[in-house]
């Protein structure tokens, strides 16, 4: 107040009051002397007050009733000017406050008197107004009179002065509640003590309350009388009275001074007592009446409701139960079981609307509803108040809709005709309309022909009454259409907010403080933990008891709710509205969840399931689950039944899709409105937002959002996403454009959905995986049977739960993937292969998250990721399998060297794969096990090496790409090189592996198992890889068995030295020697048919068409290798115990493969038997080249020399692979066994070489077609073997052996050429060359002859031996030998396809056979065992076949170099005959020359008839040759030599001097050539040797005498015959025969004349002579002759006679002449 305080205030009010004195004195001079005096006298006072005192107002008001008496005086003049200036001057007092109670009683004594002369009416109620509100002197009586005053005031007939005095009243009742307020506040501070309150029988007991208290409780009082019509004890002087103003009057005390009635038991009293009795009395006629009930049924006419109190009860009642519920639990039960009355249907219109706002009311008051339900329906024997509001809401809604509202006429018509319009035009055009495209409608409910408007009634949350507010009004209101519903709706919508909105407060109240409480708790326990415990408990039993009251609120309405929002929901055609009703269903279903309450929390989201499908959409989930059943009963509440209402089909909505159920046996299509989008929406935003508290009901959920994602045809996309995917089953699925936009809103919020079960609590999680899987076990169960498109809805989501749920994924993997890995095996390809894709992607994504504590610390948890990858590989059908391995290809390209533990799991889903998988499977699995070999190998535990090694064996044995089979032998070798360069490393891990699962096994009692188990864990790798190498090695396919043995034989010949030495004994009998046992097994049963093609187009070449080929070529391929290994290993294995036995065994398959009837198998054999015979004696590691095992590998080896990393620096470990290696490398060789045993082997080896020898070329019995013949290379190689092999046996070598030998030769030497490889081996038949075969036989022959050239004495016994064996080959050259009882054709007649075998041409054989007979010869002729076996005979005998035959050999060369050779061998030969003459020993070679001379020069084979001049001359000079020998080599030696065999000689050398013809001239002879050389000749050495000597014995001169005579007479004869024939035969030439035999005498006559003449004179019998000179005349006879031949050969031999023409000697006389 320090306005009205302050000195110019105070100056302000002095003056203002003299003026207003003067102003009145002015005023009443004439009329009002009294009054006049008395405003000058006010002058004087005032001032003299102002002028005395310093505290002014103070002054003033103590002096106050004199100071207003002046003015009173002047209101009572009753002029209206003066009273309005007194009026003033008053007013400006009392709002200075200088006025005292006294004079405050005098100013309203004298307002009353104006008032009832009824002045300045308004001016009186300022005037209280002032009075009552500027300060508090206004007590009792005097404040009673002042309301009065208004009170009667309000009842004028002037309307401004009523509603004045109205306001007025209805401030001033205020200000008397304020004053006592304020009253309370001031006395606050002292307590004092409540006075009992006896009885209260005495209404007007107020002895107790403070002053202001007082007039408040006495004005309270008496409004209750007024509106009561009885007598107000109080306000004393009232006339009338409505009990409209008193109700509003109460309303307004009630609901602005709650806190009075509150505090004061005496207020409370009156409440109780008054108050509601009045209430419940006033509300009788509308609880009562009956509307359409006549009044004759009632015997007393019954009171028609009263709008205007009606109105106001129900305003005062909202106070009463808002304000006071606490105190008035009992009354308000009345009242509110009334209000629910109201909203019967039999009740006017306007009654149920104000009932429907006073209850909305209440519902926007969470708190009270709570107080209801405590107070109510949770005491046993009470009315079920919150229940009944709630259902008596849902009553009223269904009410409204069923009963047609009585409105009028017209409203009911256009709402009709609007209904009629819209939707009928929506569907025609729907495709195009958009939502609130086309016709606007209103919003507004609809449901099965009842159209009613939804009206915008208040804002949401606050109860903004519209009829409760009609205080105006008299007569009851229409209410428009739509007005009540729109209402109640809003009830419903705000009573769902509030109560959740409370709940949930709570509860989160609840669970922090818990949270705090037992965090405090969990923390070390101080002083205070009694405390803390005491605080927790006290908490836990609050909880319990709000939790009591939270379930049971919830329990109370949700029926009620859900019957009415379903209803709603079903009718609304507004989208706004849906959105709210959605809302508050799902704000339910949220709260039931968090409660725990199963069956509302279902109940609601079935709601809105079948809110989000289309009508009658058969979906199982939503009939049957247990929560679900309650909706179709009808629930029957305290008598009021609510009908539960399921959606009906004929809502008008706006279709925005159209798509195929999701059914076995799909029906048609089915329709999606937009409200069924709206309802999926508010579905998929109660899963994203309260999933944790879905529990079981999931299940509905999710089974809802598959059918309607199917029906709008979303499909998963990667990562399980679900993306709007082409309509797969034809065009059913029509999506507008309004939905088209919304599908990826859709979509990701599905997506999202899932990604926030990541902030799910476990259990939570678990329902929401369980759901999952038994929505995906239904889908499953339709896909049975039939490959439409299955539902991937569940297998999608699984996926994208999984993978967002990775950090905790151990809780859910087991679940998640058995199911997946049952989806798998679904017989649908498209659901099978999303089970697939959503298993692999959550592997994937396992391995590769980040995981505390990470994978490589967690091994548990990294075998439990990658077990499903194994399990996968039960599942038969190929496209999971293909999956699985593309999967497993990912995680090693990703995640390879991390695997660690989980590799055994990883490989052996690559090992799982079987042969008959396919193709493109057994491709991706190999392609797999490529990466692991190339890249990971470094990174894995040794002890997967193994595994690896089987794996990659086992890709080797599929047999439907023959590649990958190549292909995996090749990584068997790079596995092998691995071993081999970290082969340190890998020794070391797997020793400590060994020695940890060793300690295990003796702990367990048992034996530890493992392969190849005495050797060490390496050699026992490297056996593992040795014996997968093996099993390849006799695969059915030959290039694999090609590729294997190669790989194998490579990997040991290379990386060997790195197995322990005991290891060896393992690699040679279990390996090496088993395989070579299998290779020889399958060879030999091997199937001969012909194989057509290699499958597909490849060509098969004519040597592999067979398996019995292929075959050949595997086992040839394992017998090299071994024998290979035995050779460069040599050092290694002789140390072995039983390394005799194991070349035994060696030796053996040798021979077997070199007697199998193979060619290309045995030639092979062979050469493998030359490999291990090449050795000399076990090779040192010193003179061994240190690459030697990289030498004979044919595989590219990508090694280094053994000697490679690491060597040169000392190894820690004993008897680590360094080490081995030094001990062979050291100085000191290893052991080896004495030469004894060395000479064992040997022999052993010569044992087998002569078995085969035999074996091999022992001529058939019987010759087919199919009889094998061993092939010339073959034989070769035999013969080609014996020199190496001789050198170690030689010692020991004897006569049998030679004679073994012998055979052996001879038989191979005599196999024939099949016809078809002859024009490869043979030489063309005038070649002379020999047969690579023939070169062996005879090196063979020349190693022995050398070795006995240079042998002990006693080995030379074996020289005759070489000579037979050497003689024999001569003969071949014209008798080629026999090979049993095959025909062979002789070469030059067989056209090669017509014979089988072909004989070779043996002639250069033979031939230089010959030249190697007359060499040893040369060299051994003096040897005794040559001289004493007949060697030379033998020679002779031999060379004389070929020598009788001449041009009968079968090649020219033959005689010649036979005649060459025996001119050569008698020069040495004979010398050392004649050296030992007298022995005896070459008697029997004399006739064998003889003979063979007589053979020759005397042939009987004709020469050809080509022969040249030059040719025969040639021929003539050999022949001459052989005379000349006889005659420098034999005969000056004759008295050496035999006497018969000196005769035949001579005999010889007669018959050659003239070739004597036989008489009979045949065809044969007819071209015989004359030899006149060779005659003359043998004339010669005929003649010298007859005269030239001096004769010994009479003997010899006679024999050459007589031959002479011989020759003479013939030749006179012949002369004879010829001039004979001549003369004879005329004209006619002689036959040819005779000519050439006459030339051929002439031609004789004239050499034995040259013989003679050059012979010594006294040599010559002078008979001899005679005889010569008597042919002369015969010779003269012949010159008629015609032929020219004869005439020339006739002058040639007349000329010498020229010698005997002498002049005649004169006669002497002797008695000879």
């Amino acid at each position: 107040m320090s306005g009205t305080n302050s000195p110019e205030a105070v100056k302000k009010l002095l003056e203002n009051m003299q003026s207003d004195l003067r102003a009145l004195s002015l005023e009443c001079k004439k009329k009002f002397p009294p009054v006049k005096e008395a405003a000058e006298s006010g002058i004087i006072k005032v001032k003299t007050i102002a002028s005395r005192n310093t505290e002014i107002l103070t002054a003033l008001k103590e002096n106050s009733s004199e100071v207003v008496q002046p003015f009173l005086m002047g209101c009572g003049t009753k002029e209206p000017k003066i009273t309005q200036l007194c009026l003033a001057a008053i007013q400006r007092l009392m709002s200075h406050e200088v006025v005292s109670e006294t004079a405050a009683g005098n100013i309203i004594n004298m307002l009353w008197q104006l008032m009832e002369n009824s002045l300045e009416e308004l001016k009186l109620l300022q005037t209280v107004l002032v009075l009552l509100t500027t300060n508090t002197v206004v007590h009792d009586e005097a404040l009673s009179k002042a309301i009065v005053l208004c009170f009667r005031l309000h009842f004028t007939k002037d309307n401004i002065t009523n509603n004045t005095a109205a306001a007025t009243v209805r401030q001033v009742v205020t200000v008397v509640f304020e004053r006592m307020v304020a009253e309370d506040e001031r006395y606050r501070d002292i307590i004092e003590q409540p006075v009992l309150v006896q009885g209260n029988s005495n209404r007007r007991s107020v002895s107790t309350l403070k002053p202001c208290a007082k007039d408040a409780y006495m004005l309270f009082q008496d409004l209750c009388q007024l509106v009561n019509a009885d007598a107000p004890y109080w306000l004393v002087g009232m006339t009338e009275m409505t009990r409209t103003f008193g109700l509003e009057l109460l309303e307004s005390v009630l609901n602005d001074f709650p806190q009075v009635f509150l505090q004061h038991q005496e207020f409370s009293f009156l409440l109780k007592e008054r108050v509601c009795p009045l209430v419940i009395k006033l509300f009788s006629p509308n609880i009562k009446f009956r509307q359409g009930s006549s009044t004759s049924s009632s015997p007393a006419p019954v009171e028609k409701p009263y709008f205007p109190i009606c109105m106001r009860l129900l305003r005062v009642v909202s106070v009463l139960i808002k304000q006071f519920y606490s105190l008035l639990v009992t009354e308000c039960e009345i009242f509110l079981s009334l209000l629910v009355k109201f909203l019967d249907a039999d009740k006017p219109q306007w009654l149920r609307a104000v009932a429907v706002e006073s209850i909305h009311r209440l519902c926007v008051q969470p708190q009270l509803l709570r107080s209801f339900c405590q107070s109510y329906d949770m005491k046993q024997h009470s009315t079920k108040v919150f229940r009944d509001i709630v259902n008596a809401l849902g009553s009223f809604i269904q009410s409204l809709f069923l009963v047609p509202p009585t409105g009028n006429p017209a409203t009911t018509n256009q709402a009709g005709n609007n209904n009629s319009g819209g939707p009928v035009s929506a569907p025609a055009n729907s495709g195009m309309v958009g939502i609130g495209g086309g016709v606007t409608l209103l919003p507004a409910f609809e449901y099965r022909g009842t159209w009613i408007p939804i009206l915008t009634v208040t804002v949401q949350g606050s109860a903004k009454a519209t009829y409760l507010e009609m205080l105006d009004k008299v007569e009851p209101p229409t209410i428009p259409e739509g007005y009540a519903m729109s209402v109640a709706f809003h009830c419903l919508l705000d009573l769902v907010r509030g109560i959740t909105s409370m709940i949930e407060g709570e509860l989160g109240e609840v669970e922090t403080e818990y949270q705090s409480t037992t965090e405090g708790a969990s923390s070390p326990m101080h002083s205070s933990e009694q405390q803390d415990l005491q605080s927790t408990s006290d908490q836990m039993d609050k909880e319990i008891v709000s939790r009591a009251v939270w379930e049971e609120m919830v329990n109370a309405c949700w029926c009620g709710l859900l019957a009415a929002l379903s209803l709603l929901l079903d009718a609304s055609t507004d989208e706004a509205a849906t959105e709210n009703i959605l809302k508050a269903e799902l704000t339910m279903a949220a709260l039931c969840g968090r409660l725990g309450l199963v069956t509302s929390r279902d109940a609601f989201i079935t709601a809105i399931c079948k809110g989000s499908l289309p009508p009658h959409y058969a979906l199982t989930v939503l009939n049957t689950t247990t929560a679900a059943t309650l909706s179709s009963k009808s629930y029957s509440i305290q008598g009021q039944s609510v009908m539960m209402i399921s959606p009906s089909s004929e809502s008008h909505q706006q279709v925005v899709a159209v798509g195929q159920p999701l059914a076995v046996q799909p029906q048609g299509t089915v329709m999606l409105t937009s409200k069924n989008i709206q309802c999926m929406r508010t579905l998929l935003n109660l899963a994203h937002c309260h999933g944790a508290v879905l529990g079981t009901s999931w299940q509905l959920v999710l089974a809802t959002l598959q059918h309607l994602v199917w029906i709008l045809g979303l499909k998963p996309s990667s990562g399980g996403a679900l993306k709007p995917g082409r309509a797969v089953e034809g065009p059913s699925t029509v999506l507008t454009t309004a939905v088209m936009t919304d599908l990826p809103v859709i979509s990701n919020i599905l997506s999202r959905l899932f990604e926030s079960s990541q902030y799910l609590d476990d259990v939570s999680l678990h329902h929401l995986i369980n759901a999952l899987c038994s929505l995906s076990l239904e889908a499953m169960d339709m896909a049975y049977g039939n490959n439409k498109e299955p539902s991937l809805f569940a297998v999608a989501k699984l996926l994208e739960t999984g993978l967002v749920n990775m950090h905790r994924i151990e809780i859910l993997w087991r679940p998640l993937t058995g199911h997946l890995l049952e989806v798998c095996q679904h017989p649908n390809s498209r659901m099978r292969e999303w089970g697939a894709e959503a298993l692999t992607s959550l592997i994937k994504a396992g391995l590769t998250f980040n995981h505390e504590p990470p994978l490589s610390q967690n091994q548990r948890l990294q075998l439990l990721l990658l077990n499903p990858l194994k399990e996968m590989s039960n599942i038969n059908h190929p496209d999971i399998r293909l999956k699985q391995l593309e999967c497993v290809l990912q995680i090693l390209q990703s995640q390879g060297d991390s695997l660690g533990p989980g590799w055994p799991l990883v490989l052996g889903v690559m090992g799982a794969i079987r042969n008959d998988q396919g193709e493109s499977l057994i491709r991706t699995a190999f392609q797999c096990l490529q990466l692991v070999v190339t890249d990971f190998l470094p990174t894995m535990p040794c002890t997967c090496l193994q595994i690896v090694v089987d794996v990659a064996g086992s890709f080797g044995l599929h047999n439907q790409e023959l590649n990958i089979s190549l292909t995996s032998i090749g990584l068997l070798w790079n596995i092998s090189d691995y071993f081999f360069q970290r082969g340190e490393i890998i020794e070391k891990e797997l020793n400590k592996e060994e020695a940890a699962q060793q300690k295990q096994a003796e702990e367990k009692g048992v034996i530890l198992n493992r392969p190849f188990h005495p050797a060490p864990p390496f050699d026992c790798l490297w056996l593992c890889l040795y014996a997968k190498l093996g099993e390849l090695c006799v695969d059915p396919r030959p290039a694999v068995r090609k590729s294997a043995g190669q790989t194998l034989f490579s990997t040991i010949g290379a990386h060997g030295t790195l197995l322990q030495h005991s290891t060896w004994h393992t690699v040679i009998w279990k390996v090496l020697f088993h395989l070579l046992d299998r290779v020889r097994e399958s060879s030999t049963t091997a199937d001969k048919e012909k194989i057509e093609s290699g499958g597909g187009n490849i060509l098969i070449h004519h040597s592999r068409d067979t398996a019995e080929k292929q075959w050949a070529e595997t086992w040839v391929l394992t017998l090299a290798g071994v024998a290979r290994i035995f050779n460069t290993r040599r050092y290694l294995l002789q140390p072995l115990g039983d390394f005799s036995r194991a070349w035994d065994v060696l030796l053996d398959h040798i021979q077997s493969a070199a007697l199998s009837k193979n060619n290309e198998v045995s030639l092979a054999a062979l050469k493998s038997f030359q490999e291990i015979l090449q050795i000399v004696s076990p090779v040192r590691d010193s003179d061994k080249p240190e690459t030697s095992p990289v030498v004979n590998v044919p595989v590219p080896v990508l090694i280094g020399p053994i000697s490679g990393p690491g060597l040169s620096r000392p190894f820690i470990r004993t008897d680590s692979i360094g080490e081995r290696l030094g001990r062979y490398s050291n100085s000191e060789p290893p052991i080896v066994t004495d030469e004894l045993e060395d000479l064992n082997l040997w022999w052993a080896a010569w044992n087998t070489w002569y078995r085969i020898g035999s074996e091999s070329t022992k001529p058939p019995i019987t010759f087919d077609k199919l009889t094998f013949i061993p092939s010339q290379p073959f034989l070769t190689a035999l013969i080609q073997i014996f020199p190496a092999l001789y050198q170690h046996i030689k010692t020991g070598f004897n006569m049998d052996d030679l004679q073994k030998l012998g055979v052996i030769l001879h038989s191979a030497v005599s196999v024939p050429i099949s016809s078809d490889a002859s024009p490869f081996i043979l030489p063309s038949y005038t070649e002379a060359v020999l047969t690579s075969l023939q070169e062996a036989v005879l090196t063979a022959l020349d190693v022995l002859q050398k070795a006995i050239c240079v042998g002990p004495e006693n080995m030379q016994i074996m020289y005759p031996a070489i000579f037979d064996q050497l003689l024999a080959f001569v003969e071949f050259s014209c008798k080629p030998p026999q090979y049993g009882q095959l025909e062979t054709k002789h070469i030059a007649n067989a056209k090669y396809n017509q014979a089988e075998w072909v004989a070779l041409n043996y002639v250069p054989f033979a031939e230089r056979s010959l030249e190697v007979v007359v060499d040893l010869y040369q060299k051994t002729a003096c040897h005794k065992a040559v001289v004493n076996e007949k060697v030379l005979q033998n020679i002779i005998k031999a060379l004389r076949v070929p020598l009788s035959l001449k041009y009968s050999c079968p090649s020219e060369s033959t005689w010649k170099l036979a005649v060459s050779s025996l001119l050569k061998v008698l020069s040495i030969g004979l010398p050392v005959a004649r050296q030992h003459a007298s022995s005896g020993k070459f008697d029997s070679m004399w006739p064998e020359l003889a003979n063979t001379f007589e053979d020759f020069l005397f042939t009987k084979s004709i020469p050809p008839d080509n022969l040249s001049i030059q040719e025969f001359q040639r021929n003539e000079s050999i022949d001459v040759e052989v005379v000349q020998l006889i005659s420098t080599e034999i005969l000056p030696y004759a008295n050496f030599i035999p006497k018969e065999f000196v005769g035949q000689i001579m005999t010889m050398l007669n018959k050659g001097s003239i070739h004597s013809q036989s008489s009979s001239f045949t065809e044969a002879e007819i071209d015989i050539r004359l030899r006149e050389e060779f005659s003359k000749m043998c004339f010669e050495t005929l003649l010298q040797f007859s005269f030239s000597n001096k004769v010994t014995t009479p003997q010899e001169g006679y024999i050459s005498r007589m031959a002479l005579s011989v020759l003479l007479k013939r030749s006179q004869d012949v002369l004879h015959r010829y001039i004979e024939d001549e003369r004879l035969s005329g004209k006619c030439p002689l036959p040819r025969q005779q000519v050439t035999e006459i030339i051929f005498v002439l031609k004789a006559v004239s050499t034995l004349i040259d013989s003679l003449k050059k012979t010594q004179p006294e040599n010559v019998d002078g008979n001899t002579w005679a005889q010569v000179i008597a042919l002369y005349p015969t010779l003269v006879e012949c010159i008629t002759c015609s032929s020219s031949e004869v005439c020339s050969a006739l002058k040639e031999a007349l000329v010498p006679f020229k010698d005997f023409m002498q002049p005649p000697a004169s006669k002497v006389q002797n008695g000879e002449s």
